[in-house]
């Protein structure tokens, strides 16, 4: 079978929809998939499968759980909607495997797959070892006992199981919810309804288009319109999801966007008034503010690596109550099954300012002030992005301390860092620069951004000499 090897990525497979991720990889896909989760099962595996509602979704969809059925596969199909319903498909129904067909915030033309492996992540070698898989079988069609495929609607069983687990103390906060036309407006909205609460939304219907804007909360033109109708209404909050609902954006209600790093604080504050001495997870590209307030609140604070699954996979091992992206994909063990969550995590927002009666700038007013850069990300040749940020990470460790966890991060004395990692999704590499002054921390960025630059030239000249 012939496939673009490079959709098949560090934590899921991912491409242009039209190019990319034809019929045949779909259901070949489905076929490798199917098989790698019945492994060592005594009968056929049980796998659940959702999509989001991109164009192309139908089609991906409808070809994946072909190739599950070429193999005996029972699947059961929870229909459109964000991936975190069909992750707790996963644990609800005690499925073998889940599989998401998503772009999440991509592109309206893109599209992919995301993937269990019973109730945990399927990524890295997993994923090329399917790509493996398909190469090998050369697409050709098993003639053994084909599998069953039902669909199930469990919406209501998601919501009464966030209603069950929530600790709201009133419903009267007013509340703006932005899903920028994606997968999670129509149930976010039923959920938190179903609490009491009466969200004012703002493009919450599913749209392929995306036409009001990209549905991403990390970029901040795209929380513009979120910003306006909270100042306007004078909400308490706005909350914001991105295109498949995993991750959470936030709007202070003056207008003023909050980070996740800055969302883990509160919620790691709260959690850890529960839970003395708590593990709490974030990542290399999270303020030293979160990890500073986590220890002076009796927690344990862990720096991990960027993405949904490594996370997932370390929370599990270090047996964290929480963990936290600066993206805003948030995972509460606490209360929940430990996936990243966009509506599960806008509940517990909304709990701690309806309990607190304050804003959230007002709770965080205590956290030092720095000052921060959004992620950076810089344009670089995948054959080259590792050895630049390898050769970033041997410069700075001649005379500073450099955590390497995922990338290098540079520790520049009284709070202050630098971070260069390389993009496990694309040719980039991400930087980001915190200090507690402006010029400080545009002093680092241009230190570290030269250094960057030059390994880059130099790899790219050595590079190119090899080409005949």
């Amino acid at each position: 079978m012939a496939f673009p090897r490079h959709a098949f990525r560090e934590y899921d497979v991912r491409g242009v929809a039209d190019r990319d991720l034809k019929g045949e990889l779909a259901r070949g896909l489905g076929r490798a998939y199917a098989r790698a989760i019945g492994e060592g099962l005594a009968g056929p595996p049980h796998i659940a499968v959702g999509r989001d509602g991109r164009s192309s979704s139908p089609r991906l969809a409808e070809a994946v759980v072909e190739g599950m059925l070429d193999v005996g596969a029972r699947v059961t199909r929870v229909g459109i909607g964000p991936t975190p319903l069909l992750y707790f498909a996963a644990h609800h129904l005690g499925t073998d495997g889940a599989l998401m067909v998503t772009g999440s915030h991509n592109p309206a033309e893109d599209n992919g797959f995301k993937m269990m492996r019973g109730k945990a992540s399927f990524f890295g070698a997993d994923v090329q070892a399917l790509a493996d898989a398909m190469e090998s079988e050369g697409g050709s069609v098993p003639t053994g006992a084909r599998g069953e495929a039902t669909d199930l609607d469990l919406e209501a069983e998601y919501v009464e199981a966030v209603r069950e687990r929530s600790r709201l103390s009133r419903t009267d906060l007013k509340i703006v919810v932005d899903a920028g036309n994606g997968s999670a407006g129509p149930l976010g909205l039923r959920t938190l309804r179903a609490l009491g609460l009466d969200p004012d939304p703002l493009f919450c219907d599913i749209d392929p288009r995306f036409p009001n804007h990209h549905p991403d909360p990390t970029v901040p033109e795209n929380l513009a319109a979120l910003q306006a109708r909270v100042k306007e209404t004078g909400a308490a909050v706005g909350l914001a999801w991105d295109g498949d609902g995993d991750r959470l954006g936030a709007v202070d209600r003056d207008g003023t966007i909050v980070w996740g790093d800055r969302l883990m604080i509160l919620f790691s504050r709260a959690l850890l008034r529960d839970h003395p001495g708590a593990t709490i997870l974030g990542e290399v590209k999270c303020s030293q503010t979160l990890y500073a307030d986590i220890a002076a609140h009796g927690g344990r604070p862990v720096v991990w690596k960027t993405g949904h699954s490594l996370i997932k996979t370390k929370m599990k091992e270090e047996k964290a109550l929480l963990a936290g992206e600066m993206s805003g994909h948030l995972f509460f063990a606490d209360r929940w099954f430990g996936f990243d969550d966009g509506i599960y995590a806008a509940i517990r927002l909304v709990e701690i300012l309806a309990q607190e009666n304050k804003s959230i700038g007002e709770l965080l007013a205590d956290v030092p002030t720095t000052y921060v850069t959004p992620e950076i990300r810089v344009p670089c040749l995948d054959a080259v992005k590792f050895d630049v940020v390898a050769r970033v990470r041997e410069h700075f460790s001649k005379s500073h301390p450099v955590l390497a966890v995922d990338g290098a991060r540079i520790d520049f004395g009284d709070q202050a860092w630098g971070l260069c990692r390389a993009s496990n999704t694309g040719p980039v590499l991400v930087l980001r620069f915190e200090a507690k002054s402006v010029a400080r921390r545009d002093a680092i960025r241009a230190d570290v951004e030269r250094v960057v630059a030059e390994a880059e030239r130099s790899f790219v000249s050595s590079l190119e000499t090899r080409v005949p």
